[in-house]
């Protein structure tokens, strides 16, 4: 069974003076079957987490340690920890002109599980996995994520999660840009990822709306670079309620008006 460890990491990020200290000690594990919500206002640090497992090269980190069963992810380069089984669905998603979605995901696809998977067989997989997310055919061959709205981005995100299928998810703000509906379908998309119970996710939320949808086992309060309160789902709602003010000494809600 799939298990993240973060032991006492500390995470700096580059900038034209001098490198600026984001992370400051943070622990936490997740295992498979286990949803953890990490929820903080604006700037705490909750982004630059995930950057810095993905391997993002403009967050260094400084100390600390992330394991993925036990292995060393930080001595992995960045498609390493893909292939090893580590996902991330990113806040805002890039765009890659001349790359269609369908290339894009049999070659992706071919990297994590070490073979090209059959032609016939793929065709149903991706047929079956973006009707589930109701994302129409034409898409498939379409430039990644170019000319797409923020929820088309953010179905797409999803759609290579089902596919891809990694050990440890990391949702980087996936609710983030989504109306009603759109809400709705990406997180039924996460919620079937879920039932598997082999996999571990990481959702990161700014908002409570999302965990309205997908509910977590644990959720954790972000801020000033580490995790100050950790508790079940009743602590998204009362941060509902109550906001970051207790955290920060100032009133951010926790959820849109």
């Amino acid at each position: 069974m799939a298990t993240l460890e973060i032991k006492d990491l500390h995470v700096s990020v580059v900038t034209d003076d001098a490198p600026k200290e984001i992370l400051k000690g943070v622990d936490l594990t997740i295992k498979a079957g286990e949803t953890h919500a990490i929820m903080g206002p604006n700037g705490s640090g909750k982004s630059t987490l995930s950057y810095a497992i993905a391997g993002h090269p403009k967050y260094e980190v400084t100390s600390g340690s992330v394991l993925l069963d036990g292995e060393d992810v930080l001595g992995m380069a960045v498609d390493e920890r893909a292939r090893a089984g580590i996902f991330l669905a990113m806040q805002y998603p890039v765009e890659v002109p001349g790359v269609s979605m369908s290339n894009f995901l049999r070659t992706a696809a071919t990297a994590v599980r070490g073979e090209a998977p059959q032609v016939r067989h793929w065709v149903k997989e991706v047929k079956s996995a973006m009707s589930e997310l109701e994302i129409d055919p034409s898409f498939a061959e379409r430039s990644v994520n170019e000319g797409f709205s923020g929820g088309e981005k953010k179905r797409h995100e999803i759609l290579q999660l089902a596919l891809l299928n990694p050990k440890i998810a990391i949702l980087d703000e996936t609710d983030s840009g989504l109306d009603v509906d759109a809400l709705r379908v990406v997180s039924e998309g996460v919620n079937r990822f879920r039932a598997n119970g082999e996999s571990g996710v990481m959702l990161i939320t700014h908002y409570t709306r999302i965990l309205k949808h997908i509910t977590p086992d644990f959720v954790h309060v972000f801020a000033g670079g580490r995790i100050v309160e950790s508790g079940g789902a009743e602590l998204a709602a009362r941060l509902e309620d109550e906001g970051y003010v207790k955290y920060t000494g100032k009133q951010e809600a926790a959820q849109v008006g």
